[in-house]
């Protein structure tokens, strides 16, 4: 309906424009002038049909179209307004001969009740016909504002190769910033607990009392322990094999079990994922329970991965004091590991909590 009213104002502006234009076509200056006036009037109707279509087909369409594109879209989607406008009058005597039987008989003096349902028949056949009609003129709608307003073929290629280079800019910093992070944690971890074990191996090796020198071998036995332990952390972050060797689902079990909060993990695959959409959903995991615990000081996580239509979605939710900053080095490192598979990130994190974390990732 709505449509129908919009079309009665872009027939006449339509047709008042190819007038206006008609005697200044030969006059370079004079077209100018004409098609400034036509344009901005284009526009506003064509943002006008924006927002119609937004709000009643959830159909968004991008403001970045030219003026000319605009009086291309109004001149022809006045015919869809007309053809939405018959189909409605379609619905109106649907519904006025389907429902005959009901009131007729109180109207004219019905000498032939089998003529009346005949009529009722094809009343509700007529209606029939016409609300299917609304979903075509819907659909035509979408495909015309996007066959006009939408971007060019050369735009969209354009937009992807910009994507593109963005994606492997950040694929790169994020090697380089896990790479960091690699060498941060063998310096800081692993080598000061074998510097601190060589020392202790060293004063055993000049001790010449024997209860000394077992108490030094005890020490140097508990930090080799500690030191293998954060050696395992570390390639655990990098890799985790779980997940080569039993799936997403096994290897989101280990970030559970080695996790100080309880985390509890559903998984619901059709069938297990790719390994690069699997790698990822499986840093994603790590990374937010790791900040979870960090920052948020939660009682309880909750880990859901699931797989639908090609795509594989995760969703870690913690009931922590939120405030969770989607610009932070963890979460933005995420989400530049996301795009690179033309994934989604999303980050909710109220002050108060609680905060979710959702990726959707293609894994098609």
């Amino acid at each position: 309906m709505t449509g129908a009213a919009t079309a009665a104002v872009e027939l006449p502006f339509a047709a008042l424009s190819g007038l206006a234009l008609l005697p200044v076509l030969a006059w370079p200056r004079g077209r100018h002038a004409v098609l400034r006036t036509v344009f901005a009037g284009a526009r506003r109707l064509a943002e006008l049909e924006r927002a119609r279509i937004r709000i009643w087909l959830g159909y968004p369409v991008a403001p970045a179209y030219e003026d000319a594109r605009a009086l291309r879209y109004v001149s022809v989607r006045w015919a869809l307004g007309v053809l939405g406008a018959i189909v409605m009058l379609s619905v109106v005597f649907g519904v006025a001969y389907g429902t005959f039987w009901t009131y007729g008989w109180l109207l004219v003096d019905v000498t032939h009740p089998g003529s009346v349902a005949i009529g009722t028949l094809g009343g509700l056949f007529l209606l029939f016909l016409a609300v299917q009609g609304i979903f075509g003129v819907a659909e035509l709608e979408r495909q015309l504002a996007q066959r006009i307003l939408g971007p060019s073929h050369q735009d969209e290629l354009e937009r992807r190769i910009v994507e593109l280079a963005e994606s492997r800019a950040a694929v790169v910093d994020a090697v380089h910033d896990e790479r960091r992070r690699i060498e941060r944690d063998l310096h800081d971890g692993v080598q000061q607990r074998l510097v601190a074990l060589g020392m202790l191996l060293g004063r055993a090796l000049r001790s010449r009392e024997a209860e000394h020198v077992d108490r030094l071998l005890r020490q140097a036995h508990d930090e080799s322990r500690q030191a293998l332990g954060e050696l395992r952390d570390v390639a655990w972050r990098i890799y985790p094999t779980a997940l080569d060797e039993a799936g997403l689902s096994a290897a989101l079990e280990t970030v559970a079990e080695r996790s100080s909060v309880p985390v509890l993990v559903e998984c619901d695959l059709e069938e297990e994922p790719d390994k690069t959409a699997a790698t990822v959903a499986y840093f994603v995991v790590c990374e937010a329970v790791t900040n979870a615990v960090k920052h948020a000081a939660p009682s309880r996580i909750v880990v859901r991965v699931g797989t639908e239509d090609g795509f594989l979605y995760v969703c870690v939710q913690d009931d922590g004091c939120g405030g969770a900053d989607p610009k932070g080095s963890g979460l933005f490192g995420l989400a530049r590991r996301v795009a690179a598979l033309d994934g989604l990130l999303n980050v909710i994190s109220p002050p108060g909590g609680p905060t979710l974390v959702t990726a959707e990732l293609p894994c098609g």
